[in-house]
């Protein structure tokens, strides 16, 4: 992608954003990355994050829980070669999309993701981009809740040595219960800080939990339960529109674009081909756990598997009991940095509008966050404890995913293009174009198709 002369970042200032509000809004970036400030002098010399670091950074931000969803992907793909080829062909955009937010934040000099679709799009593409990182970051903590309730049912029942529909007729095995205690003790806690440096230790726990529980699924597909009945396992899914339905979970899995730009302008040498290497590496880690996790949970229960994978197994299997627990600690460390992310987002929405001085900041900034964490973690905690099913949330928040994946990247790079000053379109100029195009209607048709789908039909239903 050569870089053409011209100004790409004209527009940027349609709402009068002041140095303040804009200092304020840039909160948005990986917690696990230490940037260097934008006007810093040292800034030609790059961060401090190597390549092979930068990759573990990439891997961390990918990998999460949504792998529990991949079996169930694959079941509703329509077997293991169409999971496969429907996660490769995807792949190609995924790391094309980073690599094209790479090559538009050094064409703006911009730092995060939400900066780098104003800089380059301008005013009306860069609010859409902050409001979906809010209801994107918001959907996923809801998700998250679930995960805790699913996976404290199982823990819970082999604790108390009853099956799951009777444990619930205790008051503290109750659902609603134990996500409420445990959300109220230690995410609301987690989640107040103005500053959630702590959690990049954390982070790196949670990476081996998510290995742990890959490990678990694989020897389980093995080394099946003596108890474990056959199955039937589909070959072709049960309708054409059925292959779709998977696309949503592969988005949510794969979706670290978002903390992407700040990993790359971390590196000691930012440079767009350094860093297509860099996601490349990344994403065929990601790709191999992803596929391991579909293929032998799917291959275990076959059509019958749940949404989330380790529901799919019994109570009392000590393993699998120990792949719940990191998959907790997993989703606890996580939701303080998703919240993290959508306030910031909020924040930098509201200063820009509000136009609001420092020193007003100061004084109500601490209120407002406040009131911000204790309303967005009662909503989310409301709604995860009527929405009990994973899929339908991830339905919906993977759709969405597809925006930040496909949609925005592709608008940055049709605009990118376009804001080059040349006198003749070579043809490589023509295709980044039609590139751009295809990645903005793949990633809408995506977004149109799962969303509209879990509108009418999940939550309908």
């Amino acid at each position: 992608m050569a870089q053409g002369t011209g100004s790409i970042n004209s527009d940027y200032k349609d709402w009068e954003w002041s140095d303040d509000a804009g200092e304020r809004a840039r909160l948005l970036q990986s917690p696990s990355v230490e940037t260097v400030p934008k006007n810093s002098e040292s800034q030609g010399n790059g961060g401090a994050t190597s390549a092979l670091g930068a990759v573990f950074i990439v891997v961390n931000a990918a990998l999460g829980a949504g792998l529990l969803n991949f079996p169930a992907a694959f079941s509703m793909a329509g077997g293991v070669a169409a999971g496969i080829t429907l996660q490769m062909c995807m792949l190609i955009f995924i790391i094309g999309g980073l690599v094209i937010l790479a090559y538009c934040s050094q064409a703006s000099n911009e730092r995060t993701y939400q900066e780098v679709v104003w800089a380059v799009c301008g005013k009306v593409p860069g609010v859409l981009c902050e409001v979906a990182i809010a209801v994107y970051t918001f959907g996923t903590c809801i998700a998250f809740l679930i995960i805790i309730g699913d996976q404290e049912d199982k823990i819970i029942a082999a604790l108390v040595k009853e099956p799951e529909e009777v444990g619930s007729s205790r008051w503290y095995t109750d659902r609603k219960f134990t996500i409420s205690i445990t959300a109220f003790l230690l995410i609301l806690p987690l989640s107040i800080p103005k500053e959630i440096g702590f959690q990049k230790y954390a982070s790196s726990l949670s990476v081996i939990g998510t290995w742990y529980v890959t490990a678990v699924i694989i020897i389980k597909y093995i080394w099946p339960d003596k108890e474990l009945v056959p199955v039937e396992i589909p070959t072709s899914p049960s309708t054409w529109t059925a292959v779709f339905n998977a696309m949503p979970t592969i988005c949510f899995g794969f979706q670290c674009h978002v903390s992407s730009v700040p990993v790359f302008n971390s590196m000691k040498q930012p440079e767009v081909k350094t860093w297509g290497a860099v996601v490349t590496a990344a994403m065929v880690i990601a790709l191999f756990v992803y596929t391991g996790t579909g293929i032998c949970g799917f291959l275990t229960f076959g059509a019958g598997v749940e949404q989330d994978v380790l529901m799919s197994y019994p109570s009392n299997d000590i393993p699998v009991a120990l792949a719940r627990a990191f998959i907790i600690l997993c989703v606890l460390t996580s939701y303080p940095i998703l919240h993290f992310c959508g306030r910031a987002v909020l924040e930098g929405l509201w200063l820009r509008y509000t136009g609001v001085t420092v020193e007003e900041d100061v004084v109500r900034e601490r209120r407002r966050r406040l009131l911000q964490t204790i309303s967005w973690f009662l909503l989310t905690l409301l709604l995860a404890l009527f929405i009990p099913d994973i899929g339908k949330v991830i339905s919906v928040i993977g759709g969405l995913a597809a925006c930040f994946i496909f949609v925005f990247p592709g608008l940055c790079l049709i605009q990118a293009k376009l804001s080059e000053i040349q006198e003749t379109r070579a043809i490589s100029w023509w295709a980044q174009v039609c590139y751009g195009v295809f990645m903005v209607t793949l990633g809408a048709f995506i977004f149109g198709q799962t969303t509209a789908n879990a509108i009418f039909v999940d939550l309908t239903a």
